[in-house]
């Protein structure tokens, strides 16, 4: 212990004195003025990017902005195919969960055995159920009303009747215009 203390006496006294001369050498740089902590820029964390890919571009889906339900459809005469969000026509017959098949001329035979052809506009689910156009348009229609009645309670009855008062104000002014001409032919 009496040979450590001289020690780490004489190594202080060492950085005591390396310190002093760095701050008296006439070659140093003056000592930077001190900067706010509010002037630290902190940056954000570097965005993970994926290495770009080299070749041909790979080819993407079609789409129009709407996301199409997974199912078939028929589309310009040709059975379109749409299963997680991509479309495409098909190109040999597809055979469903349930059992139906659906050929490429839009023929579809449930397992009964029972065809029938898709039209324009027809859709048919994954799991077989057949939806005409027409239904979509009712059931669509249906739902615009549902929300219409939701969003203005009651006013769906209020023009109902101005409608009615309106067309009874038309065939009295019709009436009206009927008996003046033959007021006028006497």
């Amino acid at each position: 212990m009496n040979a450590f203390m001289p020690t780490l006496l004489l190594g202080s006294a060492l950085l005591l004195a390396q310190a002093s001369a760095a701050q008296t050498t006439p070659a140093a740089p003056a000592q930077p003025t001190p900067v706010p902590a509010a002037a630290h820029r902190v940056l954000a964390p570097r965005r993970v990017v994926a290495p770009r890919r080299t070749g041909a571009a790979p080819t993407r889906a079609r789409t129009t902005g709407v996301m199409a339900k997974d199912g078939l459809s028929m589309q310009d005469g040709r059975v379109v195919l749409t299963e997680l969000g991509r479309t495409a026509p098909i190109e040999q017959d597809k055979r469903l969960v349930n059992g139906s098949l659906i050929t490429t001329k839009g023929l579809v035979t449930n397992v009964e055995g029972v065809t029938s052809q898709m039209n324009e506009g027809d859709y048919v689910s994954l799991t077989g159920r057949i939806t005409s156009k027409r239904e979509m348009v009712e059931a669509d229609s249906v739902r615009k009303l549902v929300a219409f009645d939701l969003k203005h309670p009651g006013k769906r009855k209020e023009l109902e009747k101005a409608r009615e008062k309106a067309e009874k104000e038309r065939e009295k002014a019709e009436k009206e215009a009927a008996k003046a001409k033959a007021k006028a032919g006497r």
